[in-house]
């Protein structure tokens, strides 16, 4: 029997409990050759992106490392969920457990750009949580609304294209804030995103995971903001943040105040990047390989 070649993850898929029954949230498990490393890296994505975001990443930690990066529900080859209104943290939170008790790693080192790492603060906030270091990828407790309001005006609009290349073209207008990549790399990070319908393509999400967004109140994300803080404050762990310097999600006197509360995070910036760092880009997979590095 040969075994995958490492330089592809391997597909799995881990049963996870909603309200309305059971769906399915595939991930993308690398393994180092010869087995699986004790170590376990989990990378979780942004709102509208996928597990398939992190191959980069993943390809220069798998020889020490086990690296797990999941499909949020309602993207990639997970399940769509019932109730358009169960797209909240909550629910990836409790589907993050699952998976952690399927991976069943003792310790985990938690990567999250934006919606992934709202998740991973949730989680490293819970009493006896096994995240024993957190790199938060352009996000804090406080989310600029000028971002939000970007991010809604394309989030779910029912889009297709004639080709890859079209569609590639396409996100890279609402995604400038990545910052620049080659024409490769960026077809890359565009693949992944897409799906095949008769001779059209089309996003890999479910359009109803804007719905919450859509349906958040003034009151609803003065509230959801102070149970964030009050998560955040409560982390004991290492905890890295990263910020585009030209984010309009993570503002300058919110990466001020993750420095000073809480785990009193350390701050590393990327110059000409907005919302958010890919890390594709040598020196921000270096930044983050150090950082998770000096916890071994």
């Amino acid at each position: 029997m040969t075994s995958e070649p490492i330089d592809q993850p391997r597909l799995r898929h881990v049963q996870c409990l909603d309200g309305r029954g059971l769906h399915r949230m595939a991930y993308w498990q690398w393994e180092r050759a010869g087995g699986s490393a004790e170590r376990v890296l989990v990378c979780v994505h942004g709102l509208a992106r996928q597990g398939r975001d992190f191959d980069t990443l993943a390809r220069a930690l798998r020889e020490g490392w086990r690296v797990v990066c999941p499909d949020v529900v309602g993207r990639g080859e997970s399940d769509r969920l019932a109730d358009p209104m169960a797209y909240q943290i909550t629910t990836y939170v409790a589907d993050m457990v699952t998976l952690l008790a399927r991976l069943d790693a003792k310790t985990v080192h938690w990567f999250g750009t934006s919606m992934g790492g709202l998740i991973g603060m949730a989680l490293a906030a819970l009493p006896g949580s096994p995240i024993t270091r957190l790199v938060l990828n352009d996000v804090g407790p406080t989310i600029d609304p000028a971002g939000i309001a970007r991010i809604g005006a394309y989030l779910g609009l029912p889009l297709t294209w004639a080709s890859e290349e079209e569609a590639a073209d396409y996100l890279l207008t609402i995604s400038q804030g990545f910052g620049p990549h080659s024409r490769d790399e960026w077809l890359a990070l565009t693949r992944p995103m897409l799906r095949r319908e008769g001779d059209r393509w089309r996003l890999h999400y479910d359009p109803a995971i804007g719905v919450p967004l859509r349906a958040m109140t003034p009151a609803m994300a003065a509230a959801g903001e102070a149970a964030l803080w009050d998560a955040y404050d409560a982390i004991r762990c290492p905890t890295l943040v990263l910020r585009g310097a030209e984010s309009d999600i993570l503002v300058p006197a919110t990466a001020a105040a993750m420095a000073a509360r809480g785990p009193k995070a350390r701050v590393h910036e990327f110059a000409g990047i907005g919302h958010a760092p890919t890390i594709v880009a040598t020196d921000q997979v270096a930044v983050v390989r150090e950082f998770l590095q000096e916890g071994t």
